[in-house]
């Protein structure tokens, strides 16, 4: 979806994590006039219209000592493994030392559908009760909760699962006739990283234009399919056995249906309304 220059509304935004979401935003923000700061413990070597600063936001002192005039900051940050350490690292060490030191500024927090534990296939948005079952999903929410407690202009972002070029484990595994729950359905929820960026940026414009955001927005795409029917059609279209059915899978973390209204009610019109348009473009 096509964002328009917006030249009365330019900011300097910062974004903590740029990794390929964050870079990617950096370099559409730029397109459209916005002045962007990169942080990251290792910036890339190459030369960018992205100004990028090093620092670890596990590092109070590091965070600290930044000296930089931002408008808007964009929390994009992965942890480095699925380890509970790792999650604390990010979601409690940095989201703290980050907000102690961008108080002032709105933020959007980039945060994850794996918030929300239902597990019976339930249609999910922004109301929904978030009790996740992992450790690392609880941290994640504890973070989203610091985040809209510390200004009341803070928006969390809330992904189901990023797919697109580079990220291709779906087609790898539906080459293999995997084993997957036919009955009763296994709900899945994704959204194309395309649609992540502009969905930030999107949110962004909005907010530099004067309209009031909720403090929550649930991002998935408008296709929350059983896992069964991704993969068989994606294996039909690779001339490959498909799936074979298994029995449900005993204490699953998460079957849900997530519903992005919220979102779509802005405005917003996602480019890859479903996995047959995303995944359609990844196939070889």
């Amino acid at each position: 979806m096509g964002l328009g220059h917006e030249s009365a509304h330019m900011a300097t935004i910062l974004i903590i994590g740029c990794g390929a979401i964050g870079a990617q935003l950096a370099a559409l923000l730029q397109k459209q006039g916005h002045a962007v700061v990169g942080l990251k413990r290792s910036p890339p070597n190459t030369t960018s219209a992205i100004r990028y600063v090093t620092a670890d936001i596990t590092s109070q002192a590091a965070i600290n000592a930044l000296d930089l005039a931002v408008d808007v900051v964009f929390f994009i940050v992965s942890a480095d493994g699925r380890t509970p350490a790792s999650y604390r690292d990010v979601y409690e060490l940095g989201v703290g030392n980050a907000l102690a030191k961008f108080a002032r500024q709105p933020w959007f927090f980039v945060s994850s559908t794996s918030v929300y534990g239902q597990t019976l296939g339930e249609w999910v948005d922004e109301a929904s009760p978030a009790q996740a079952n992992a450790v690392t999903s609880q941290l994640i929410r504890q973070a989203e909760q610091r985040v809209q407690a510390a200004n009341p202009l803070n928006v969390v972002v809330r992904f189901s699962g990023i797919y697109g070029p580079g990220r291709t484990y779906l087609l790898q595994n539906a080459r293999q006739a995997p084993a997957i729950q036919h009955t009763p359905p296994y709900f899945t929820n994704r959204i194309h990283q395309h649609d992540c960026v502009e969905v930030l940026a999107f949110l962004l414009q909005k907010r530099l234009a004067g309209v009031a955001l909720e403090s929550c927005y649930l991002a998935s795409d408008d296709d929350p399919a059983p896992l069964w029917e991704v993969v068989s059609w994606l294996a039909a279209r690779m001339d490959c056995p498909p799936p074979t059915p298994k029995g449900p899978t005993i204490n699953p973390d998460s079957n849900k249906r997530c519903r992005n209204l919220r979102l779509k009610a802005l405005g917003y019109q996602f480019q890859y309304a479903s996995y047959k348009e995303g995944y359609g473009e990844l196939l070889p």
